[in-house]
């Protein structure tokens, strides 16, 4: 029996799955959900996004790799797009259960014979180009309908950089194209978790200096070290929930990185005290900029 899982359901909500082949662009090495032919799962599991275009993008998805009659279990916190669940399945065709339990709301149905709306679910959630930003893009992707004023910050504040470098959490390549103006660059890895963010990258980062990873870079250092220079717009949000650890353990991957005179250039949100990390890791810190609720580190290894 052919089976599949999006994402990580809790496993006292979806019990069973956790060895089911994964399917989420979240997971590195995970299978490409959009790839799988017509009609070929029997069963899936998904624990569902939060962000509306990229919610009826995966279901849409996974209700065309259902065969006719297989179950979809689709479950996600009530909210954070728990409470439309329903009613996103109904418009597709289907008809629903619907339950809740530990602050989700859970969905199951059937696939319908001939579903309705997959199409449009899929081109308004898939792959596009954004005219506000002039980058393709994904919804689902950080930022991905804006240039974040984060990295718009740090971007503006960079200075000429040399040698090899890589810019962790890359998402679709804003800031590695900002990166690669530079005549003294020689190589760039651009590394992500997200599969969608590093596909999106490949298209807007037409530079033969530029390399592609998807991959943790709090766990896979990719085969790099010895770096010249790693700039980040780190992450510091897992599943949605705030996580201060994350940005701290990016901090930690870069440092790693880098040769000894190496260089961190990092932006954070004001609030985020990434001094101690940065400190530990690095011989000289200082802030370099702060606006738009932002600040700017330089480091040193």
């Amino acid at each position: 029996m052919r089976q599949g899982v999006y994402g990580a359901p809790p496993a006292a909500l979806a019990p069973d799955v956790a060895s089911e082949p994964q399917f989420s662009p979240l997971h590195p090495g995970a299978q490409a959900l959009e790839a799988l032919e017509a009609e070929s799962l029997e069963a899936f599991t998904l624990l569902a996004p939060p962000g509306a275009a990229e919610r009826r993008y995966v279901l849409a998805q996974a209700l065309r790799a259902l065969k006719a009659g297989a179950p979809l279990l689709a479950l996600a916190p009530k909210a954070k797009g728990g409470a439309r669940l329903r009613a996103e399945l109904e418009s597709f065709g289907c008809d629903v259960e619907e339950w809740s339990k530990a602050h989700h709301r859970l969905c199951r149905a059937l696939r319908p014979a001939i579903p309705r709306g997959l199409d449009e679910a899929l081109a308004q959630g898939g792959p596009q180009f954004c005219e506000e930003t002039g980058f393709f893009t994904q919804p689902g992707v950080f930022s991905w309908s804006r240039i974040d004023p984060g990295s718009r910050l740090l971007a503006g504040a960079l200075p000429q950089l040399s040698g090899r470098g890589a810019d962790l959490g890359c998402g679709y390549g804003f800031l590695a194209r900002e990166i690669l103006r530079s005549e003294t660059v020689r190589s760039l890895a651009l590394i992500d978790v997200d599969r969608r963010a590093i596909e999106a990258a490949r298209r807007n980062v037409e530079d033969a200096r530029a390399s592609f990873f998807q991959a943790d870079a709090t766990r896979d250092d990719c085969g790099l070290s010895g770096l010249d220079f790693v700039v980040t717009n780190p992450p510091f949000h897992d599943a949605g929930t705030e996580d201060r650890a994350l940005g701290a353990r990016v901090v930690e991957a870069a440092a790693r990185l880098l040769r000894k005179g190496g260089t961190l250039r990092l932006v954070a949100n004001r609030h985020l005290p990434y001094e101690a990390t940065l400190k530990a890791q690095f011989r000289g810190v200082e802030q370099a900029a702060e606006g738009e609720g932002y600040k700017i580190f330089e480091a040193v290894k």
